[in-house]
C-alpha cells in the first residue's frame, strides 16, 4: 500500500518563497530591459538627430521640430554632395588615415614591448620608470603642448607628417595596459618555450603576442580614435592647409557654412563613420580573441 505523502507548513513556506523569487526576477529583467532601453536611445539619439538633420533640406531647418527631425518629410543627399564637392575631403582624409596607421603601428610595437618588459624583466629602476610613465596620466594635455611644439620647432618638424605623428608614438596609457595584461599572462607558456631554447624575443613574438589579443584589440581602438579625434595639436602644429587632418579640415569648412546646418550634421557624419567602422570590425576580433585564447584574467 503506497505510503501517502503528508505537506507540512515548511512545504507551503518553500512554494511561497520560490514564487515570490520568481516574481522578483521577472521585475528585476523587466526593469534590467527598461534601463538598457533608455541608454540605448540616449546614446543612438544624437547620432540620428546628426543623420536626420543632414538629409533634410535646408530651409526646413529653419522652422525644425522635434516631429521633422524624428520623421522627417524630404529625403535628399544636397548637404553631402556639398561637402564632398565644396572641400578638400579626400586629401584630409588620407592625412588622417596616415597618421591614425602610423599611431596605431607605433604603438602596437612600442606599448607592447615596454608592457611585457615592465611585466617580465627586471632591471635597475624598472618601478620608478614606471611609476614615472603612469605619473605623466595625471598631466593635462594642455600643458605639454607648448614644450613640444618648441621641441618639434628646434627639430623643425613643424608643419610636416612628424609633429602630427612623433610625439604621439608611445602611450601611457598603452604600457600599463600591455603590463596589467602580461602580469596576467600564464608563465608556464613561456617557461615551457624557454625550456625548448627560445630566447626572450621569440617567446615575445611567438607566444606573448598572438594571445594579447584582447588588449591589443583595446589599444587598437583607442590609438584610432586619440588620433581620429585630434584637434588641439594638429591646429597649433599645423599650418599647411595640404596637411590638415579631417577635424582641422572639417572645422575650417564648418566656418563657412555655419548656418547651414544640414552641412555641418553631414560633417559630422562623415567625421563619424570611419570610428564607427573599426569599432565594429575590431569588436568582433576582440569577442574572437577573447574566448579562443583560453586564458582566464
Amino acid at each position: 500500500m503506497a505510503a501517502e505523502t503528508t505537506l507540512g507548513p515548511n512545504t507551503y513556506s518553500r512554494s511561497n518563497q520560490d514564487q515570490r523569487d520568481i516574481a522578483l526576477d521577472r521585475v528585476l529583467r523587466v526593469v534590467a530591459y527598461v534601463v538598457l532601453i533608455l541608454v540605448t536611445i540616449v546614446t543612438i539619439a544624437p547620432f540620428y538627430f546628426s543623420v536626420s538633420l543632414s538629409l533634410m533640406p535646408q530651409e526646413e531647418t529653419v522652422r525644425l521640430t522635434l516631429r521633422d527631425v524624428l520623421l522627417p518629410s524630404g529625403i535628399q543627399f544636397d548637404a553631402y554632395r556639398e561637402v564632398l564637392t565644396s572641400s578638400d575631403l579626400p586629401r584630409w582624409f588620407f592625412n588622417s588615415t596616415l597618421v591614425a596607421f602610423i599611431w596605431v603601428v607605433a604603438r602596437c610595437l612600442f606599448d607592447t614591448a615596454a608592457g611585457y618588459a615592465f611585466a617580465r624583466m627586471e632591471f635597475p629602476g624598472k618601478n620608478l620608470a614606471f611609476l614615472m610613465i603612469i605619473s605623466t596620466l595625471m598631466i593635462p594635455g594642455m600643458v605639454t603642448i607648448i614644450p613640444k611644439f618648441i621641441i618639434l620647432n628646434e627639430m623643425g618638424l613643424l608643419n610636416t607628417y612628424g609633429a602630427l605623428t612623433i610625439p604621439f608614438l608611445a602611450s601611457a596609457f598603452g604600457v600599463f595596459l600591455m603590463r596589467q595584461f602580461f602580469e596576467n599572462f600564464p608563465v608556464d607558456l613561456e617557461d615551457a618555450a624557454r625550456l625548448d631554447g627560445a630566447s626572450r624575443y621569440r617567446i615575445f613574438f611567438q607566444i606573448a603576442l598572438p594571445n594579447a589579443g584582447a588588449a591589443l584589440t583595446v589599444l587598437i581602438i583607442a590609438s584610432f580614435q586619440g588620433s581620429w579625434n585630434n584637434f588641439l595639436e594638429p591646429l597649433i602644429f599645423i599650418s599647411n592647409p595640404d596637411l590638415r587632418t579631417l577635424p582641422i579640415g572639417l572645422a575650417y569648412f564648418q566656418q563657412e557654412n555655419v548656418i547651414n546646418y544640414p552641412v555641418q550634421m553631414a560633417v559630422a557624419v562623415v567625421s563619424t563613420i570611419p570610428i564607427a567602422i573599426v569599432f565594429f570590425v575590431f569588436q568582433r576580433y576582440f569577442l574572437q580573441s577573447s574566448t579562443s585564447s583560453g586564458i582566464k584574467g
